[in-house]
């Protein structure tokens, strides 16, 4: 099997993330609006970008569109445009499992084939039998195993074991904390490929708070192995927290045969450039400092924020934080730190 790479642009959802984080925390920020959401696929499409995620879906009260975020399968695969080519695939991420398999329809050319699902890791076994069940119905599985260094080589080996049995789609090395090396994450892709099934791919999604995004997604491509890869990238890397490996960058690199529409990725820059405000994204010691913690970001966020405290001063908490919240981000689990810090102190 000649290995082949794949570019899969995850702005839309990843950033629609980056600006409920920044709204629910109280920033002013411009949202999207489904004309720039539709002009933006439309240059994502011109580009020739194989793979654009067109948004996330998650069961909500409210209407949150302009996170890109929608109720249902149906609803967002409308944004599919009518003349989409046979080469370009439309995706969309399902933010855990908790969908009832009845809300869910079975494949049709309409929907979006490409869903991806993100694994809750305290919920390894309902996550995994959802993605059955949407591979059962049709659909092209992407496996996303947030903070996938904290599974221990058991756990990677049954997210194998599962993705061979369904024949998912690819499976992925999510660094969600931004704290993997090339090492790391070159350690993972050998237990990954050794494992899985030659058609399944394996992707990476990368964030930058050590800024080492775009270099473990070149080791990545540069591994000596057959296995076709899809890397995760976003426009001027547009992300929660410090953000994804830039799509600019990316295809720069990748384009030495002229097979994608550069032209297109910078008018995409354009549209994202007016997001470019109160440093919504991107690499920063505040989320440098949960990264060399191995914790989660929003931590670091809430403790500059709203306890106003120094850099020294959340590295001297996460440090020190008890490990069992240090993946369970909450407002509480942070408080419940200080208190407990304090009284040990």
């Amino acid at each position: 099997m000649k290995k082949k790479i794949f570019v899969l642009d995850c702005t839309l959802r990843d950033g629609g993330f980056a600006l409920e984080d920044a709204i629910i925390n109280g920033d002013k920020t411009k949202v999207f609006d489904r004309t720039t959401i539709l002009n933006f696929i439309k240059q994502i499409k011109r580009s020739k970008i194989e793979f654009i995620e067109i948004g996330a879906i998650e069961i909500s009260d409210y209407n949150k569109k302009k996170f890109s975020i929608y109720k249902n399968l149906q609803e967002i695969s409308k944004l599919i445009p009518k003349n989409k080519s046979s080469k370009q695939m439309y995706a969309a991420l399902y933010r855990g499992p908790d969908t009832p398999s009845k809300d869910i329809p079975k494949w049709n050319p309409s929907y979006c084939k490409y869903i991806r699902v993100i694994i809750r890791y305290s919920e390894m076994k309902k996550s995994l039998e959802f993605c059955r069940m949407l591979s059962e119905k049709g659909y092209d599985v992407f496996v996303q195993p947030m903070v996938t260094s904290r599974y221990s080589l058991p756990e990677l080996k049954t997210l194998i074991k599962e993705c061979n049995n369904f024949s998912a789609y690819a499976l992925y090395i999510v660094d969600s904390y931004g704290l993997m090396n090339s090492k790391d994450v070159l350690k993972l892709f050998k237990i990954f490929d050794d494992g899985l099934n030659k058609k399944i791919k394996i992707g990476f999604h990368g964030h930058n708070n050590l800024n080492l995004a775009f270099s473990n997604a070149i080791s990545i491509i540069e591994q000596n192995s057959n296995r076709s890869v899809i890397i995760d990238s976003s426009i001027m890397g547009m992300g929660q927290g410090a953000g994804n490996v830039q799509t600019e960058l990316l295809i720069s690199l990748l384009n030495i045969k002229k097979k994608y529409n550069f032209n297109c990725i910078l008018n995409a820059c354009e549209i994202i450039e007016e997001y470019l405000q109160n440093n919504l994204w991107g690499y920063s010691v505040k989320n440098l400092i949960p990264a060399i913690n191995n914790t989660a970001y929003k931590f670091s966020s809430f403790l500059r924020k709203k306890h106003n405290l120094t850099y020294s001063e959340i590295n001297q908490i996460l440090t020190k934080m008890p490990e069992k919240y240090r993946n369970r981000y909450t407002e509480k689990n942070a408080s419940k730190t200080i208190k407990y810090l304090k009284k040990k102190n």
